[in-house]
């Protein structure tokens, strides 16, 4: 027989006591805290943790899985638990180790706030209005847009995955709100930076950057803590159309202090400062006389310009890019970025201009035909233009001769050289001279016959008859060609028409071969009058029948009588008015 004791009233009372307080949490922690327990038991599904006062827990194996899955704890381990709940029907407490870690973790941000400390994050995600980064214990917390950076980055995207330091700028435990900072770290680099640059920075210096900023006027440049304006002016000794043809953000540049304000903290920048100018050896690279290659960079109403090296151009005038062409304007004959061959005409190194010319990589018309021609030489030619002065006809390829009105005709004065002439008619002409300082050349026509005035008395004495080829049929009549160089004027009345094979009259034709008597010698005016009524009166009949000798000549087109290009052709038309108005008066 076994003596049992029993207990007292009194030992019963402190019994029921401390088993109480040990349910109230008094030895292992309330509801809601963070505890330190051992693994008792790994379970298939659940490990069993002592968290003391003889009270055990229970926490699902998953939430002790490895950033692998791998599953390491084991029997005896000291591991930290949440006290998630009381004791369920089996009398276990319902603990947590993620929540646990998760507690703690902000407890470390909690108190990282506190001390004013950076934390470590990688940004995970972007979200509506910044980016999701994931920091201690894979807790997520929010980096707004303007947070990021010095300046608004436009695409967020390209920062995920990436890992930097943040400073807690706003914390509330209870909501699970975190809010980072990026900027405030870099605003304070940069201040530090910026101290450290303004205390060496100087005009003249050379320093290095990177490209921070480009627009259309030029490029900022990261000096450190600092900017600077790099001018697209200032970026090459050549032409640069805009800035990203030579930079792009995030390049590192070698520059130099043109200009700084201390007080403004403003930087001027300058990187082809840092190389030798161009201009300095211009004179010697590019002698007058020397061909060159360029491109065409810009074209303009008066000329083009042309890069020869990068910081060069040279100019070349409208006036010097062809000998024969009247160029109306440079584009019809060059185009951008064309890449063409030059002469060196002049350098000015001092100004930076050099005159280049296109043309003279050709031979000089001019030169060619004083080599071939002289004065007293006979030249054949179309007629280019005319003028109230003359008539221009073309020698060679881009050299012209004048015909001064004056030099038309020794029989007639010609007022008018458009009523002789077209554009385009072949005529013959002797170079009278060449001014070769003005590049000018005089012809005349005339001069292809001697003058026949001092021997025309006595050649053709008044009453003699001639006979003549019709060379020219006006309104006024017909001019007749005496011989080379004499040519007379028969008037309308004094016109005797010829007849058909069936006897009827027909008016006269060029190349009708008539017979004539000198009506009329004016020495002054040069002008030879003739009459078809031979030895009679203008009422009479005439003697003799005009013979037809042949047609038109070949070369006059249909219509064109009385504008050809014989010689009476070329003054019929002051002669026949000088003619009719000297009849006129002697009536």
């Amino acid at each position: 027989m076994t003596n049992t004791t029993q207990p007292t009233q009194g030992g019963m009372d402190s019994f029921a006591a401390l088993f109480e307080a040990s349910i109230q949490g008094g030895d292992f922690g309330k509801e809601g805290e963070i505890v330190q327990g051992t693994v008792v038991a790994v379970q298939r599904d659940n490990v069993v943790i002592d968290i003391g006062g003889k009270s055990e827990g229970m926490i699902a194996l998953n939430e002790f899985a490895g950033p692998s899955g791998e599953i390491t704890v084991k029997a005896g381990d000291r591991v930290d638990v949440y006290i998630d709940s009381r004791e369920n029907d089996d009398g276990l407490v319902m603990l947590s180790k993620e929540k646990a870690d998760k507690m703690k973790v902000w407890d470390e941000i909690s108190s990282a706030c506190e001390r004013d400390e950076l934390i470590d994050g990688t940004i995970s995600q972007r979200v509506k209005g910044g980016l999701s980064v994931t920091i201690k214990g894979g807790v997520k917390a929010f980096l707004p847009g303007s947070q990021v950076d010095l300046r608004p980055i436009r695409n967020l995207d390209k920062l995920i995955g990436q890992s930097y330091q943040f400073k807690v700028i706003k914390f509330n435990k209870k909501r699970g709100n975190i809010v980072l900072s990026r900027r405030v770290l870099l605003e304070k680099e940069r201040d530090q930076q910026k101290s450290k640059t303004l205390q060496t920075l100087e005009e003249g210096k050379i320093v290095k950057g990177v490209i921070k900023n480009i627009t259309e006027y030029g490029a900022f440049v990261d000096l450190g803590g600092i900017d600077g304006l790099l001018h697209i002016t200032d970026m090459s000794w050549g032409r640069v159309n805009h800035p990203s043809e030579v930079f792009q953000v995030g390049d590192e540049v070698t520059v130099k202090v043109l200009k700084y304000n201390a007080e403004t903290e403003r930087v001027s920048l300058g990187l082809k400062q840092t190389q030798d100018d161009p201009w300095n050896h211009a004179e010697e690279a590019y002698p007058p006389g020397k061909k060159v290659h360029g491109k065409v960079m810009s074209i303009t109403d008066y000329g083009a310009f042309v890069e020869l090296e990068p910081g060069v151009e040279g100019l070349i005038h409208v006036s010097e890019m062809s000998w024969t062409k009247k160029v109306k304007h440079p584009s019809k004959l060059l185009e951008m970025a064309q890449e063409i061959d030059c002469q060196v005409l002049e350098v000015d190194a001092k100004s930076k201009r050099i005159s280049l010319g296109l043309k003279q990589l050709e031979p000089d018309p001019w030169s060619v035909f004083t080599e071939k021609y002289a004065p007293g030489n006979k030249i054949g030619g179309k007629v280019r233009s005319i003028t109230d002065y003359g008539v221009f006809i073309g020698i060679e390829d881009g050299v012209d001769g004048m015909v001064h009105k004056s030099d038309l005709s020794w029989t007639a004065k010609v007022v008018n050289p458009a009523d002789l002439f077209h554009k385009g008619d072949d005529v013959e002409a002797i170079i009278l001279s060449i001014n070769h300082d003005e590049k000018k050349v005089s012809l005349g026509i005339k001069q292809i016959w001697d003058d026949p005035w001092p021997s025309i008395f006595n050649e053709y004495p008044p009453s003699k008859v001639v006979e003549g080829k019709v060379v020219s049929v006006v309104d006024y009549g017909v001019f007749v060609r005496v011989r080379e160089g004499i040519e007379g004027l028969i008037p309308t009345g004094d016109i005797v028409e010829p007849k058909n094979e069936a006897g009827e009259s027909r008016p006269l034709e060029i190349g009708d071969t008539v017979s004539a008597e000198i009506a009329n010698l004016d020495t002054q005016e040069r002008k030879l009058t003739l009459s078809m009524r031979i030895g009679e009166s203008a009422s009479a009949p005439t003697q003799a029948s005009p013979k037809r000798e042949s047609k038109a000549p070949a070369n006059k087109k249909a219509g064109d009588e009385g504008k050809g290009g014989t010689i009476g052709e070329l003054i019929k038309q002051k002669l026949g008015n000088l003619a009719v108005d000297k009849d006129k008066k002697d009536e």
